[in-house]
Parts: structure tokens; sequence; C-alpha cells
């Protein structure tokens, strides 16, 4: 069975150590980091081949990993503590180990799959012993919807941690004041892109120069709602539509209604009573239309020091 041969998917590549996938000339092998790297590539743009890799290699899932564990990560930690091929022996050296961050496992897509199952609970849930089996410390980003999903409690017995939210950066108290420490972050990472090179305190007295005043900034920073992504999202097409400095109050007000605009089109009756129940509650429950807002990013979290809140809206 040759998966990655070139009769299945047209890479002429081979896994080592992997079983069948394995190559018995010593000048036709390759690693696996190059392998993976080549086979990603095409399959991004090649459905069948995806689903022909799911096919073929996933029932060789535990020979993959022993391979992954062999192969790129003793020797990533080799390198950083030459000649040492563990774990244990870097911390001995007074290193708290190897870190591994999977990310953008967000945003993978919730529809149901051919198998029945949505592919992120197949991941998490079903898949999700697979997911503990590297020999490194592993930090997945999960989707948020997973934590109102019926498998959230077998998805918590798949790992030795509960899941941890990242709420937004609270830029505002429920009373509508804002948040000082919060909006100086948010201000902050703003400033740092465009004065990458000055001190904190420098950036500040240069705010002038980007924005046509202080307030201005302020406002782009409440109306993201903390939410990091969307405030670089508004950002980036602020300074598209302006085309100069400094960016105006004016054509901000333009892209965010813009915005709003494209946001609430796809938002059905049922979903606005939805939004209203949560603005009262500041509670969402386990209901498909409820998960919908929070993947749509309607509904935000935000934690203080006293309880966990949803429901502001932008």
């Amino acid at each position: 069975m040759k998966v990655l041969n070139a009769d299945v998917t047209g890479v002429k590549l081979k896994v080592p150590n992997v079983g069948d996938f394995g190559v018995t000339s010593e000048k036709e092998k390759f690693t696996l980091a190059f392998g993976i790297g080549e086979i990603t590539t095409k399959a991004k743009s090649d459905a069948t081949l995806r689903e022909k890799l799911n096919q073929y290699l996933g029932p060789q899932k535990i020979k993959l990993l022993d391979a992954i564990n062999k192969e790129l990560l003793e020797p990533a930690i080799a390198q950083r503590a030459a000649p040492c091929w563990s774990i244990a022996k870097l911390k001995q050296q007074g290193k708290k180990g190897l870190v591994v961050i999977v990310d953008n496992l967000d945003r993978i897509d919730n529809r149901p799959k051919a198998w029945g199952r949505p592919q992120q609970e197949y991941l998490f849930v079903d898949q999700g012993e697979y997911l503990t089996k590297l020999n490194c410390h592993v930090v997945y980003t999960m989707p948020l919807s997973l934590k109102f999903s019926n498998d959230y409690g077998t998805l918590t017995q798949r790992f030795l941690e509960d899941p941890r939210v990242l709420p937004m950066v609270p830029v505002q108290w429920s009373d509508g004041s804002v948040h000082e420490e919060g909006m100086a972050l948010m201000q902050e990472m703003v400033l740092a892109r465009a004065y990458p090179d000055l001190q904190p305190d420098q950036r500040a007295s240069n705010i002038t120069f980007v924005f046509d005043r202080k307030a201005t900034l302020e406002h782009l920073c409440i109306m993201s709602g903390g939410h990091v992504r969307d405030l670089l999202r508004l950002l980036n097409t602020w300074i598209m539509e302006e085309m100069s400095l400094p960016l105006t109050r004016e054509t901000l007000d333009t892209v965010i209604r813009a915005r709003r605009n494209e946001m609430i089109l796809p938002i059905s009756d049922e979903e606005w009573e939805l939004l209203r129940r949560v603005k009262q509650t500041k509670k969402v429950s386990d209901d498909q239309g409820y998960q919908k807002l929070i993947r749509s990013r309607f509904v935000f979290e935000y934690r203080d020091s006293f309880a966990a809140a949803f429901g502001r809206l932008r």
C-alpha cells in the first residue's frame, strides 16, 4: 500500500519508519518534516487527495505519531540541548521542556462530514486521545463552540487539563465606562505596528501622526469589542480607504457602517431574538442557534474576577 508514492498521490516521496510507507534504499529516504510539507502543499488544493490521505493514513496513526516523535521532536530537543535526546535530560539542564503550538484549529469547519460527524467533534473528541501522544508539551487552539457541545464532557476526558477560554480584551465595563487597562493594551498593539522601534511612551506621544486625535484610536478599540483579529481587520480596511495619514474619524465611521451592514445581512428573525435574550441574560445555552451566534462573532465573552459573562453585542 504505497499511499505517498506517485501512483496514489503524485508525490514522489516516502515516509520512513512507517511500515509499508518506508523505502529500502537509503538514497531514496527523505525526512518526515520535508515529506509533511510537500503533502500539505498539494492537499490544500486537492480535496480528493485529502480524502485518500485520510483513508490510508488513518489506520497508521500510531506509526505516524511514532515517526513524528522520533524524527521531528527528538531531534528538535537535541538541537536545543545536544547531545540530549529526551525532555527529561533537557529539564536537567534547567529547561522546562519543548512546547509545540498547533494554531488555527479553532477555524475548523463545523459542517457534518460524510461520516456523519462534524470535523470539530471528530478531531477533538473521537480522535482526541491521539492529540496527546506527542512527546512534548502541546497547545491546541479549539473551536469555542465545542464548549457548548453535548460531547464536551467526553472531550475533557481526552486531555489532562480542561480547555481554557481566551476571552476578549475588555475595553469597556458593563456600565459603558472605559476599561483603562484593556484600552491601553489594545492601543499599544496598534501603535507597536506603527512604531516598532520606539518605546511605549514614545509611541504614545506620536499618536497624532497616525490618527487625527487620540479619541479616534479609542473608538476603533471600542468598536472592535476587544477582538484582536476584528480590530486589525477594521484597521487594515481603514488604511486602504484613507490612503493617507493621519487616519480620520469620518473614514473610520464609514468603515464601521460598511462592516455592520455586512454582518447583519445573514441574521434571521430567530437569531435576532436569540441576540436579545443573550443581551438580557448574559448566558449562552446548548443550542445550535446560539452556537451560530458565537461562531459568527455576534456574541463575545468577557471575564473578570467575579464571573464570565456572555452578551456584549457589537
